[in-house]
């Protein structure tokens, strides 16, 4: 790898030119030639997953306030106005009394202080974690719409790249028809030359409309990843040279499991878990709370002098809650809980098993592509050198037709797999990259 470091240049300046120059657009526009970072920084922005989550981080933000607002006061007010059309009676001896007016209304008000609460302490002590959480599930969104949006734009520019190869090919076998067409005519060959020629440039050309279809299917799923809207124009900007600076990674790093996110959100599990441990296992506590109300009431046997008099009460105190006996369910539920722990504890080391299988994979794939995109432009090299020289030698009589046929297909294969192959190394560099978790989600 380090041999072929110094011919990369060399190599894409040869074969792959720069196509434009970037024009300068802010994130949220365009209106203009899009980089690769434009549109992830596009889509970091715009795209649905993404602003999902966000979304998700904020109702988790409000939902940790509206679990700690319990230990805030908490202040009630209730009404009522009664009419009693049958009020209540009871002897004495041998007299009915009649008790209660035919109107009464009251208005209640009370206040709660919380001392202290075995829920409420989990979620005041659970709400950093569940911080984390919502911020480690947006991240893991960024990361996968960096991976999708830069295959999806490598993927637009290969075909890109193929379209061009197969409109050079159909200006060359244009100008091949029209000369064997041409030596038909003059008496020169037979017209199995043309022919030949023109089902070669019908195929071709059938070529060109897949692949020029292929590009708009491309542009559309690039246009759904980044989250533009329908119908908005997007055009790419794109250096090879640039490309080609980022194309190697460092095949001799190691895995660092705590850089995963997977690995990161399943160490918050376990710690929200042990919380809940704490919980159950602190659940005979108390709950104890201070409150004070204070209540009006209002009686009259008339309805226009119900709230003439007022007769208030009032009291404050104390109020403690004490489980003596569930049944168990506590115990239970503490065992419950640690059991959970320990297959969270499993799922950690299943995890890190797994990322060192991506890691491998990912890095032998990477390198088989890498060694395949040297092996193929050398063989770009020799299919037109081999083309340039059967072509002299058509031209000299020297070779049949069908053999300059072959060797254009074997010129036109031999590009296009090169491309294919720069496509692939591109995308195994992400893999590895999402791999060992050093994908950059800076926006």
């Amino acid at each position: 790898m380090k041999k072929t470091k110094y011919l990369m240049p060399l190599l894409l300046s040869c074969l792959l030119a720069p196509l434009a120059v970037l024009a300068q657009v802010t994130p949220d526009s365009t209106a203009g030639r899009l980089t690769l970072e434009q549109c992830v920084e596009f889509a970091l922005k715009n795209q649905a997953q993404v602003q999902q989550a966000q979304l998700d981080e904020e109702i988790g933000e409000r939902q940790i306030k509206a679990q700690l607002s319990g230990w805030l006061p908490q202040v009630t007010a209730q009404f009522a106005a009664v009419r009693n059309i049958q009020r209540p009676r009871f002897v004495i001896g041998n007299e009915v009394i009649t008790t209660g007016q035919n109107y009464t209304s009251n208005l209640n008000l009370q206040a709660n202080q919380t001392l202290y609460s075995n829920d409420l302490l989990l979620a005041s002590r659970a709400a950093r974690f569940t911080r984390s959480s919502l911020d480690l599930n947006t991240k893991a969104t960024k990361i996968n719409t960096v991976v999708d949006v830069s295959k999806a734009f490598y993927n637009i520019l290969l075909s890109q790249e193929q379209l061009r190869i197969l409109e050079e090919n159909i200006a060359r076998q244009e100008k091949q028809y029209r000369d064997a067409r041409a030596q038909y005519e003059q008496g020169l060959v037979d017209k199995t030359d043309y022919q030949r020629a023109s089902i070669t440039l019908n195929s071709i050309r059938s070529d060109r409309k897949r692949t020029q279809e292929a590009i708009k299917a491309s542009t559309a799923l690039l246009q759904e990843l980044m989250g533009l809207p329908v119908g908005a124009p997007l055009t790419l900007a794109y250096d090879y040279n640039q490309m080609q600076q980022n194309i190697l990674v460092d095949t001799t790093q190691n895995v660092t499991f705590a850089n995963r996110v997977e690995f990161q959100q399943i160490q918050v599990q376990r710690q929200i878990q042990g919380l809940n441990t704490s919980f159950y296992r602190f659940g005979f506590l108390p709950t104890a709370s201070i409150y004070g109300n204070y209540n009006p009431q209002f009686f009259s046997s008339e309805l226009s002098s119900l709230y003439n008099n007022i007769y208030p009460t009032s009291q404050v105190g104390l109020q403690v809650g004490i489980p003596i006996f569930q049944g168990g369910r506590r115990l239970q539920n503490v065992r419950i809980s640690r059991l959970q722990e320990d297959r969270l504890s499993i799922d950690l080391q299943n995890l890190q098993r797994r990322i060192n299988t991506e890691y491998q994979s990912a890095l032998a794939s990477y390198k088989s592509d890498y060694n395949d995109w040297i092996t193929l432009q050398s063989n770009v090299q020799l299919a037109e050198e081999v083309y340039n020289v059967i072509k002299l030698q058509y031209n000299e009589g020297i070779k049949t037709y069908l053999e300059l046929i072959v060797a254009e297909t074997d010129l036109r294969t031999a590009q296009l797999n090169y491309y294919n192959a720069l496509y692939n190394v591109l995308s195994s560099k992400l893999e590895v990259q999402r791999a060992l978790g050093t994908i950059p989600v800076n926006q």
